[in-house]
């Protein structure tokens, strides 16, 4: 309960905003529209942690690695930036930027004429969805394309995907012809701006990697001088640790799912506030469920566990990339294919521990 006492608290309080709003806003403002606020703010909150509870997961198998600093300041200024940065500012970045208009006049028209500003977010789906699908996809094949990973769940897909390691870029490569694919299928005045948007995408996430190796320290070597060890994302032990490179390869994460939950908010309701209420709780869970399964060891214990969030993030990169060329895919659907393949990895962890268990 210690991992989510904060949680619950930061649940009631904005449960108790969201009820005032809808009480005290609205044309029809009354019980009713309280009630509808409140069931609102609760579908929005599960359907984040639904969306991202395999962002959780890796989040953890970065963060074990960490020293109690830079873990205090991912569960400090880390929530701030997911809360009111990812869920609040940046959709209202967006719309500034590509509308031409100041961020105060965005925030008056998401308050006072929420249809209009979800109209003008959504204008620019395909965008979003090219970047955050593009890098998704990176964190997703950096898992696999990793020669030195031994430990393989579905081994026919995995041993090959890990033969594939020693081919240069591959991971880069196959995400550009991802991003292709997407691109030939959307409008072609927009054409161009999506693939920079998965441009983006991909230089933001090996920028990522080129920071923290900078700012990480050299990797280990072997007598031959070969690198040795290497991360759940197939970097060199000690390139996505801690410091300023990994935790901005988290937040740059958290982004990208939080684009997912927030396009799906829209398809929800248009009230920007309830929005940001719902999924800053969703978000606030998903740091304390990453903090429970660092100090629990649940990724020791569940061998395939980092193996089941991996395929989930594939999963929403892929129905991130077709959700562009207007293929829709409901969140419902997006957030059960994460939490299944979760709960199959778990499933088959158990098995192997007791197989193990058997053997020895």
């Amino acid at each position: 309960m210690k991992h989510f006492g904060f949680s619950i608290f930061f649940t009631i309080v904005c449960l108790a905003i969201s009820a005032y709003w809808g009480y005290t806003h609205g044309p029809e403002a009354g019980l009713q529209t309280m009630f509808s606020a409140l069931t609102i703010t609760a579908i929005l909150a599960i359907m984040e942690v639904s969306l991202s509870f395999d962002n959780a997961v890796v989040n953890a198998s970065v963060l074990r690695g960490w020293d109690h600093f830079w873990k205090m300041i991912f569960l400090t200024v880390g929530i701030v930036i997911a809360v009111f940065g990812m869920r609040l500012v940046f959709p209202i970045v967006i719309v500034a930027v590509t509308a031409d208009m100041g961020m105060l006049e965005v925030v008056k028209m998401a308050v006072n004429d929420p249809a209009h500003y979800s109209a003008k977010l959504m204008a620019h789906h395909a965008e979003i969805a090219a970047f955050g699908g593009s890098f998704l996809l990176l964190v997703f094949l950096n898992f696999f394309l990793d020669d030195g990973k031994d430990t393989h769940w579905f081994r026919w897909l995995e041993r090959r995907l890990t033969s594939l390691a020693n081919v240069p870029a591959m991971s880069v490569f196959i995400a550009l012809i991802a991003l292709l694919i997407m691109a030939m299928n959307v409008e072609e005045a927009t054409r161009l701006v999506v693939m920079m948007a998965g441009i983006w995408g991909i230089v933001i996430y090996i920028g990522v990697q080129v920071l923290s190796h900078l700012l990480g320290g050299e990797p280990e070597v072997d007598e031959q001088g070969n690198a040795v060890g290497h991360d759940t994302n197939g970097a060199p032990t000690g390139v996505i640790k801690a410091g300023i490179g990994g935790f901005i390869y988290l937040e740059v994460l958290d982004a990208s799912f939080s684009f997912d939950g927030v396009i799906g908010a829209f398809a929800i309701t248009s009230d920007v506030v309830i929005i940001m209420l719902g999924l800053a709780i969703g978000a606030m869970f998903v740091r304390s469920m990453t903090i429970y399964l660092v100090e629990k060891g649940t990724l020791d214990a569940y061998i395939y566990l980092e193996h089941g969030a991996h395929y989930a993030i594939g999963a929403l990169a892929f129905i991130m990339l077709a959700s562009g060329t207007g293929v829709h895919v409901p969140e419902v659907v997006t957030g059960l294919i994460g939490v299944a393949l979760i709960v199959w990895a778990v499933i088959a962890s158990i098995q192997y521990n007791k197989r193990s268990e058997s053997q020895s």
